[in-house]
């Protein structure tokens, strides 16, 4: 239901027009003067995007030698979080492939070239600009970790809330960066925070069918 009403939400933000007045609230027909801005170019465009791959390493071997919360988690289990992530990370980059939305800055509004449309809406010609703007790929940083909540909740649910907290956290504050920078609009950020966890969803009920039919199997 949860899933089902933030999906509703969605919707409703992309008929709201709020993209572009936020867009406009950082940006003008003479572009978008934080665009190379140390803080969000340098720290939280490049910066977190390698600290996002570092983690992401990290998640990998841990699967055999955990440190930390990790040590909680049953080898499955961690397996479970680091093909999650992988998997929320694919699907973003296999959307972005295919999708023909340009950024805020490509549009004319900001001083490029390409017509604003709805990134469900755009024309299989392309808006006129780049495309493959859409899902937000830099949130993904953070949101693709989301999956940690579906494992930990296995042995503690404030430990899950924690994980996705700060998952959650993350990924707002990199779509954040990227909206004011004029690289996404904020709709980008959130559908990819609602993709990111319908893919982990999936993965964990996919999980823990195989984990039944192994334990069916041995019976």
């Amino acid at each position: 239901m949860l899933t089902a009403c933030a999906l509703a939400l969605l919707i409703s933000w992309d008929n709201s027009g709020l993209d572009m007045v936020l867009a406009h609230l950082s940006g003008s027909t003479a572009g978008f003067p934080l665009r190379n801005n140390w803080l969000l170019a340098s720290v939280l465009h490049e910066g977190a995007r390698k600290l996002s791959w570092a983690a992401l390493v990290f998640l990998c071997v841990a699967i055999w030698w955990p440190v930390g919360p990790l040590r909680r988690l049953a080898q499955n289990r961690r397996a479970e979080l680091a093909v999650s992530t992988i998997a929320a990370v694919l699907g973003i980059v296999l959307l972005k492939a295919v999708n023909h939305t340009s950024c805020p800055w490509d549009l004319a509004d900001f001083g490029g070239a390409a017509r604003y449309f709805s990134h469900w809406a755009v024309p299989a010609g392309g808006d006129g600009g780049g495309g493959r703007c859409f899902p937000a790929g830099h949130a993904s940083s953070g949101f693709a970790f989301v999956g940690g909540y579906f494992v930990f909740r296995q042995v503690s649910s404030a430990a899950a809330r924690t994980w996705l907290a700060c998952a959650l956290l993350a990924g707002l504050v990199l779509g954040i960066g990227q909206q004011l920078r004029g690289a996404h609009f904020m709709s980008h950020a959130l559908w990819t925070a609602w993709i990111c966890w319908v893919i982990a969803w999936a993965v964990d009920g996919g999980w823990n069918a195989i984990k039944r039919f192994s334990a069916l199997k041995r019976a």
